[in-house]
Order: structure tokens, then sequence, then C-alpha cells
């Protein structure tokens, strides 16, 4: 059973229901944490519920109170899933960090006779590793017959057990002797991984993937695990009340920054991440003082990097400021900034650089992952060649030389990926009530 990338990017048509033009549909979203703002599931919930779609979530650790839409399991899952990390912690402890992260899940909880689940009509999967549920409780949800949707994050339900595989192309035939283990090993985890989710994958006809970036699509397409599968590309959703252009010298003010200095702006990441890139823009910040040594240019950090580190390694003047949990005070940020960077080396469909976009800030990005998605070459943003720290350096010039404006692309518009999700259930409605192949 699969879909056709075209087909879903225009929108199938939708049956129409004859109270409100818009075919039930109750959604309940499966995550490992729920925040008060940032999460993917919060962010989609809303835009179902805007939507007039019934919505959900459930999670296993909560920042946010309970309420009728949003639960938190209990201690003992709680317990569970500790043990479980402690386990994959043990089995992936000689894994190879440069690669980042691998999951081999064994350990979670049964979900699917909660009544939250089974009153729903469909089920979306976020990330639901670190002991949130196996894949014994994932073929429990797939049991009751409804369909399941995995939500493309990262590569690891294509994969495996990485996240990410870089350079490597095993996925495509099926994970063995994985580069991220060498020596000898008791048994290879990642052909392991890849032969349990190809049982279950196999065993049934109510899973369907979503990728939100193109390029996450396409290697799901060519997986030897989901390639014969319902494939969808649906981008994510932002709320874009939140994340708008306000006036920039007003949003400098309100950060104590001097209206006149043209500031840059990026998520603080740590320096050992294997997916952040943080060498490429310590080399690009360093070209663009010794091009630039007067230019009054400040740069702006947030989150929960390794600040010395990072103030060593910065020849400008720099300010942090932590980590910020609230959106509003992130959007002043994004505001505040004259020019956003991202120099991952692995990422999906990012939602800083989204962000961004959406309150008007360009963005200087390697050309990689999804993130052409989201960046159109010298129109709002730069897309510097990978890996390439030079390009980079000319890319923030680029954008700073030019004033160049940000928004966001006309495709990524909410109501647009929203109504491909209403085409995604429309087309789950011929799967048998058990799931499982004739």
């Amino acid at each position: 059973m699969t879909s056709d990338f075209t087909t879903i990017n225009k929108v199938a048509p939708i049956k129409q229901h004859e109270e409100n033009g818009h075919p039930n549909m109750k959604v309940v979203q499966l995550q490992y944490k729920a925040s008060a703002s940032g999460d993917f599931s919060k962010r989609l919930h809303d835009e179902f519920l805007n939507a007039g779609i019934e919505s959900s979530i459930l999670t296993l650790h909560s920042d946010v109170p309970q309420s009728a839409e949003r639960r938190c399991l209990g201690r003992k899952a709680k317990f569970v899933s500790s043990i479980d990390n402690h386990i994959q912690n043990y089995l992936t402890r000689k894994a190879d960090k440069k690669f980042g992260l691998f999951s081999y899940p064994l350990l979670g909880t049964d979900v699917s006779k909660l009544e939250q689940v089974k009153d729903a009509d469909i089920i979306y999967l976020h990330w639901v590793l670190f002991g949130f549920l196996g894949l014994k409780d994932i073929e429990s949800l797939a049991k009751l017959g409804k369909p399941i949707v995995f939500i493309l994050h990262d590569m690891w339900t294509m994969t495996g057990g990485c996240h990410y595989s870089f350079d490597c192309e095993k996925y495509k035939t099926g994970c063995s002797n994985c580069p991220m283990f060498s020596g000898s090993q008791p048994f290879d985890l990642a052909a392991s991984g890849f032969k349990r989710k190809k049982k279950l994958y196999d065993k049934y006809d109510n899973l369907y993937f979503v990728s939100p970036s193109k390029w996450l699509y396409d290697c799901a397409k060519q997986s030897a695990l989901t390639k014969d599968k319902p494939v969808f590309h649906i981008p994510n959703v932002l709320d874009q009340v939140k994340f708008k252009p306000v006036d920039k010298k007003v949003a400098k003010q309100i950060l104590n920054i001097d209206p006149e200095e043209r500031v840059i702006a990026f998520g603080a990441v740590s320096v050992d991440s294997p997916y952040k890139g943080w060498q490429y823009l310590r080399s690009a910040l360093n070209i663009l003082h010794e091009r630039q040594p007067d230019e009054k240019i400040s740069i702006v950090v947030f989150g929960g990097g390794d600040k010395e580190a990072m103030e060593k390694s910065i020849p400008f003047k720099t300010r942090f400021l932590g980590r910020i949990s609230d959106e509003y005070a992130m959007a002043v940020l994004y505001n505040a900034a004259d020019l956003f960077i991202a120099p991952s080396l692995a990422d999906n469909l990012p939602y800083v650089i989204f962000e961004a976009l959406s309150c008007g800030t360009p963005v200087v990005a390697f050309n990689t992952g999804g993130i052409p998605d989201l960046v159109r070459h010298k129109y709002n943003g730069y897309l510097a060649c990978y890996k390439d720290a030079e390009d980079l350096a000319q890319g923030i010039e680029y954008c700073l030389d030019n004033d160049l404006k940000a928004k966001v692309l006309p495709e990524l518009a909410n109501d647009i990926t929203i109504e491909k999700h209403r085409a995604l259930y429309e087309s789950t409605k011929t799967v048998s009530l058990n799931g499982t192949k004739a």
C-alpha cells in the first residue's frame, strides 16, 4: 500500500460531512514529553482544535498541568521508562558518539486500553522512545485496527536504530555492522532493531508514515523498512500569530541591545554535538571578524550549550540569554536579530528556522536535510554549501549587506497543512478492522 507524493501534496479530495463540510476526525497524539511551548504535538493539537478537529495528547512526562485534553502517565510508567533507559545505556555504551543517538527500545507501557486511545479515530506517534513505548506496545496499538501515524521527526523509524544515518545508506537494504559500533559486539543491535521493525511493519496495513520534510520523505521511500508503506509529506505547523514581525528597534530595546547594532542570533549547542555543526559556525564567525573587525556586530545566544567554550571561541561581543521556554520571549529574540544562523549538519524541518522566518528574520544555514524546504537561497536566507565555513561566512555577509527580509514560504501555511492531515485520514478508511494483512 503506497501513497503518491504529488497527490497528497495537492491535497486529495475530501469526503464532505453533511454538517460542517469536513469528515469526523478524533485524534490522539502520543509524545514522550509535553511542554508549555515548542513541542510538536502541542502545536499540531492547537491547529487541529482551530480547524474543528477533536484532539488530545498523551505523554509520559509533562511540564504542564493535566486537563481533559492533555493526559500524563503515572509513576509505574515512569519507573518502567527509567529501567529501559538503563538497559539501553548499557547496550549502546560502546556506540561512537560522533554519529549521534542510537535507540533500541525494549520496555514501555501498553496504552492501548486507555479510554483516550480507544475513543480516538486515528493515533499519531511523535517521539515515543526513552521507555515510553516499546515495539510491543506499538503493536498493541496497531491491533486496535485504527490508523497509526508515525510522525518522522528524524530517521529512527526507518533505520536499525540510529536517528540520523549521515553518509551511511545501509537503511536502504537492511542494517547490519553499523558504523556506530566498532569492534566485537555480543550481537548486532542495528540488524536486530531493523528485523524487529520490519516484522512489525510487514504484519500491519494500518501503519502510515508522515515526513515534515521532502528530504526525509525521500529517505523513507528508499528505506527497506518503509518504501512499501504509505508515506506522506506533510510539513509542521507553527503559530504565526505568536511568531510574527514586530518593530526591530523595539525588540532590541526590550533586550537592552543598542538599536544600531547588527545582531546575529543562534541557538546554543553542545560543542561536541554531531548534529549541530558548532565547529563550522565558530570558523565562520572568525572569518567574518577578520573581514569586518570594526563592524558593530553582536552575537546573541540562547539555549544551554557550553557557555565558556563558546565565549572563548566567538570573536564578537556576545550575550548569553540561557534557555527560553516562553514563545513570546522567543519571538522578541528573533525580531531583535538581524540574522539567524543554523549550522545543522543533520536536521529534518527545524522549528528554530521556521520561527525565525515567521518573525521576518533571514536565516543562514547549510543546504542539507529538510532546511531547503524552509529557506530559499537569497530570497529569505542563504543556503551555504555543506560543511563549508567560508560559504557560511559569505552567507552572513550577503544577508547583512543586502538587508535581506524574510518570510515563510506560502506552501507552509497552516491551513494547507491541516487539509493534508484530513486527506491522510480519508485515505486510511479502506484498512481492515484489525489492521492486519489478509
